[in-house]
């Protein structure tokens, strides 16, 4: 059956060392790296995006340990089923002194009473549990459960790792595509890894597609372009080279269509980005800053929506996440603009160039011994004590009285001081 699975299969890492990416978690003198490599394991969740890892690590942990291992699947397994591992290994305990570790792919399928009957065999040490999820298991594991085992998030795959997979897959003549003779472009090889989205199974079954489908010319060579790797993969290659000027033109053509309150635009640069692979992080970063720097203080309420979009996205990810990253597109692209806020760029370039001068002295701070006797806070106003919760007085040093730093936008909500306070009956 080796040699029938798909490439992905055949490929899975067979230690640690062929394992790509997750250098966070496996790195040299990581701690599931120690305790794999001890076979001292406690129970685990492996959590992340598909194709990142989560089984084949269970495969590694299968060859490296000296316990029995089993392996389910949460979405055909029955509680009788679990049961039935569960007296197996009490047994192979009892009498052989042999641990069981146990593999459920899927772990977020299990509903609670599956969950619930694994608890007390994880809990006295019958089985060591470990669970792979593409779910958020704080909200998909029992509790119980998840406090007896320690969480490891598997991060994406980033397109170099996936293209180091191939090569590898390339060259494998025992497992992989090592026996054909097959010449790949750079463009085909970066697009199966780009359209992939950081999912290592379906770039390396595309692949294998690409080379199986492709018919030998008379000296047996396969010549896989970038037409053939579009067909393997179905997803047509977006001109958005990430390392180069289209991924700058369309970045800034995005940011330009958000300042320029066009959301037809706006909707078709984030669409363009995501569809080539783009971090969604960039994207949602570039956003929460342009909810400061171009809607400002017209709508205070920009940067919330911004900041929480960032938010929602790391707890729901990809593919609902873009609904998210649009919604907050959007409201920038709709709201009143102003950037107001970049007088701190003149603020900063005069302090840099020494124009700050002395805190004027009813401004310091007349709290600590002796303040007083220096005149410290002597002359302040109290602005509460003032109708409208205002009075006039100086704040800026004498020497920068006749700067001027924020220039309201007199849009949306950035009126200004004087407009605030009339708002507000002052």
């Amino acid at each position: 059956m080796q040699g029938k699975a798909p490439l992905a299969a055949r490929m899975r890492p067979r230690t640690l060392d062929e394992v790509v990416g997750q250098d966070e978690i496996i790195g040299k003198g990581r701690l599931l790296r120690r305790a794999i490599e001890a076979d001292r394991l406690g129970s685990l969740i492996f959590y992340g995006p598909p194709g990142t890892g989560k089984t084949s690590l269970a495969f590694v942990v299968a060859k490296t340990t000296k316990a029995h291992f089993e392996k389910m699947n949460a979405v055909t397994s029955g509680v009788a089923e679990l049961r039935k591992v569960v007296r197996e290994a009490e047994e192979r305990l009892n009498y052989y002194q042999k641990g069981t570790i146990l593999f459920i792919d899927e772990i977020h399928r299990f509903n609670k009473a599956q969950q619930d009957a694994l608890l007390p065999a994880v809990e006295d040490g019958k089985v060591v549990l470990i669970g792979a999820t593409t779910e958020n298991p704080y909200f998909t594991v029992n509790s119980a459960l998840l406090s007896r085992s320690r969480l490891f998030s598997l991060k994406q795959l980033t397109v170099d790792d996936i293209i180091a997979l191939l090569h590898r897959a390339l060259n494998d003549q025992e497992r992989g595509l090592g026996s054909y003779k097959v010449e790949i472009g750079q463009e085909a090889l970066a697009h199966l890894a780009q359209a992939a989205r950081g999912d290592a199974r379906l770039a390396l079954n595309g692949l294998e597609l690409a080379v199986l489908s492709t018919l030998p010319d008379e000296k047996g060579i396969r010549s896989i372009d970038l037409k053939a790797a579009e067909e393997s993969i179905q997803e047509r290659a977006v001109l958005y080279d990430r390392d180069g000027d289209q991924h700058y033109d369309v970045v800034s053509a995005f940011i330009k269509s958000m300042r320029g309150s066009d959301p037809d635009a706006v909707l078709h640069y984030l669409a363009r980005m995501l569809y080539a692979g783009e971090d969604p992080r960039v994207i949602a970063r570039r956003i929460v800053i342009h909810a400061a720097e171009d809607v400002g203080l017209a709508d205070p309420m920009a940067l919330v929506m911004a900041q929480a979009a960032a938010a929602a996205f790391e707890r729901v990810g990809m593919p609902e996440g873009r609904l998210i990253l649009a919604e907050a597109a959007l409201y920038i692209a709709c709201a009143p603009k102003s950037n107001s806020v970049l007088g701190i760029d003149q603020a900063l370039a005069d302090v840099k160039d020494g124009k700050y001068g002395s805190v004027p002295l009813h401004l310091r701070d007349s709290h600590y011994a002796g303040a007083k006797e220096m005149a410290h806070g002597e002359g302040y106003l109290y602005p509460h004590d003032y109708p409208g919760h205002w009075v006039k007085q100086s704040y800026l040093p004498q020497e920068l009285q006749k700067e001027r730093y924020y220039f309201p936008g007199n849009t949306g909500e950035d009126q200004g001081v004087k407009a605030g306070r009339n708002k507000k009956g002052g």
